[in-house]
């Protein structure tokens, strides 16, 4: 047995490890072919520039004690834009993989959105009810950006394995 005809023997045996594809060839159509994709693009990097403004804001706040009405305008923006994000990409999910949230793709990602929007809200709760002095609001914003910080980064790092998988198929 020559080496040429041992090596065409081995390419077909599976390896150990099998790496699950984040979408099948007909998710990538549907995600490529909806307006909500781009929705979702263009939602996203807003989304974080509101992060970065209200974060600095916030910030202000507890170094200076200035700002306190900027800062909470700015939570309340950025809630509402997170909110919005995530309306969009449970439609955007249902479209792709044809469920609204949990899509074994994006699984954890979604858990820990609910987590994020939770924070978020809390925020908004605490706020109308007078529950936090500003200082313990502040700092709730705080703990709330921190998860969307770790949430982004699961999408960031999605979007980077889905990348990858398309260019190993070309």
């Amino acid at each position: 047995m020559s080496v040429a005809t041992n090596q065409t023997m081995h390419t077909d045996v599976p390896t150990a490890v099998s790496v699950r594809r984040l979408y099948s060839d007909a998710e990538r159509a549907r995600r490529d072919a909806t307006h909500w994709t781009l929705v979702q693009g263009i939602l996203a990097p807003v989304q974080f520039l509101v992060f970065l403004i209200s974060l600095a804001l916030v910030v202000r706040y507890l170094l200076t004690g200035a700002g306190y009405d900027a800062a909470t305008l700015s939570v309340m923006i950025k809630t509402g834009v997170l909110l919005t994000i995530m309306v969009t990409g449970a439609i955007w999910e249902k479209v792709v993989f044809g469920q609204y949230l949990f899509a074994p793709a994006f699984f954890w990602e979604d858990v820990f959105s609910f987590a994020v929007i939770a924070l978020h809200l809390l925020y908004v709760f605490a706020l109308l009810t007078d529950a936090l002095a500003p200082v313990g609001l502040m700092y709730l914003a705080l703990g709330a950006y921190g998860a969307y910080v770790i949430n982004a980064g699961q999408f960031v790092w999605k979007l980077r394995m889905a990348r990858l998988d398309a260019e190993a198929r070309q």
